[in-house]
């Protein structure tokens, strides 16, 4: 059994490259070895890198039993703790994700439409006009007011400050690239300490709501929790953390960038204004392909697997890269383009297309990440005549896990619009 080939230099040199810039130094070890090559960045286990369709589509649909998503993640386990879903294997795994998928789809999902409509015409309202905005902290405002209402059905000023600060921990390059270096028994030590107050409030929200007369009524994923299942605290606390850590910096990293995008690119502003519902799907299938707000993800062997003609051993971990898969010129022509027509003439490939991963991984929040950034971009293209970006293009940079606007997406509001009320449209589950 052998590895594909990887880059010369120590271990510290690989975990820098991935960590800073994951996107050119991922395209340039592609350019030098080709799809497969393998990263040494956990001391766990090496990563084989794979940005070929077939072999992505054998990771999604390969055994789960074999291909371990939740060990995948275990970098993650300090701070989302042990009981999180992201963390879960084989069927604990699967019990845990039909526990907490049915607020996330269909109809229960569709009576969040007015909430998150009604937050963002709010947010955007208290934007100046002709004066320089960033957009991620005002999206990543927006996006935990809209989590918390839905996860908790409350507005905790005491947990929206804690959240902050551990995001804001969490978000230095610098600061991860020592989380990944040092190892689980010191990440479980500083984890502990930064997630203490959050799991006392967390404790007390749980209790009040166990509490509550009317918990059966309520529609905030917290109550259901509560009031549907027999979860112990310490289960629904990492839960409850995965669901606000998950939903609220992804959602509001995804909507920066098509602001940011949608700045440099009037014609496609002034076409999502015109309310076609295609299109802005278009727009924000193509903000997701452009810019991947995660740039990977990984899943641990858990026995011999032959793959993009090598056989791998257990113990190594295979990495559908995002950034790789979507910027492949074969599937998306000029990929580095903002193009939302491209999506209007062809639909998103199962394994081309993986922002939120793939197979009975997928991430659980897709269709509510994908109904919220459409309610928000309607709302904002409604409000706003005029969008005009700040300097030139932003790069993606590293924030915990996350790739965000190096310069938090500074666009600029021109002119607003009249005021526009659309109904939105019932979600399809896609």
């Amino acid at each position: 059994m052998t590895l594909p080939p990887s880059p010369r230099g120590p271990h510290l040199l690989q975990t820098a490259g991935w960590v800073t810039r994951p996107g050119p130094y991922s395209r340039r070890l592609r350019g030098r070895f080709g799809d497969t090559f393998t990263l040494h960045v956990d001391r766990r286990a090496p990563w084989v890198v794979l940005s070929h369709p077939d072999d992505v589509r054998q990771v999604f649909t390969g055994d789960p039993n074999v291909f371990h998503a939740g060990e995948g993640n275990a970098i993650l386990r300090p701070l989302l703790g042990a009981r999180s879903v992201l963390l879960l294997d084989g069927p604990e795994h699967m019990r845990e994700r039909k526990t907490l998928l049915p607020p996330f789809h269909g109809e229960r999902m569709q009576t969040y439409g007015e909430l998150i409509r009604g937050i963002a015409e709010a947010e955007v309202a208290s934007w100046p006009t002709q004066t320089p905005i960033g957009v991620r902290p005002r999206m990543q405002a927006l996006t935990l007011e809209i989590i918390m209402r839905a996860v908790f059905g409350t507005r905790d000023e005491q947990l929206r400050a804690q959240l902050s600060t551990l995001l804001d921990w969490m978000g230095d390059p610098l600061r991860l690239m020592l989380i990944v270096l040092a190892g689980p028994q010191l990440n479980e030590r500083a984890m502990r300490r930064m997630r203490a107050p959050i799991d006392q409030l967390l404790t007390a929200e749980i209790a009040k709501r166990r509490a509550a007369p009317d918990v059966h009524e309520r529609d905030d994923i917290l109550s259901m929790l509560v009031s549907a299942t027999d979860m112990d605290d310490a289960t629904m606390r990492d839960e409850l953390l995965t669901l606000l850590m998950a939903g609220h910096e992804t959602t509001a990293t995804a909507l920066a960038w098509a602001l940011e995008r949608l700045a440099r690119h009037p014609t496609a502003w002034e076409r999502l204004k015109t309310g076609d519902e295609d299109y802005l799907d278009a727009v924000v299938k193509e903000t997701l392909r452009l810019r991947p707000v995660v740039p990977a993800v990984l899943r641990l062997l858990k026995a011999p697997v032959t793959i993009a003609g090598h056989d791998l051993p257990a113990g190594v971990a295979v990495q559908p890269n995002i950034l790789l898969m979507h910027t492949r010129e074969d599937v998306y022509p000029d990929p580095f383009a903002f193009k939302p027509e491209r999506f209007l003439d062809s639909p998103a490939g199962t394994y081309t297309w993986i922002p939120f991963g793939g197979g009975v991984r997928r991430c659980l929040g897709a269709s509510f990440a994908l109904f919220e950034m459409k309610a928000v971009l309607r709302a904002l293209a409604d409000a706003v005549e005029t969008l005009e970006p700040i300097g030139s293009s932003e790069r993606p940079q590293r924030r915990a896990v996350t790739l965000v606007p190096a310069k938090d997406a500074q666009v600029s509001v021109a002119r607003r619009a009249a005021p526009v009320r659309r109904v939105p449209p019932v979600p399809t589950g896609r």
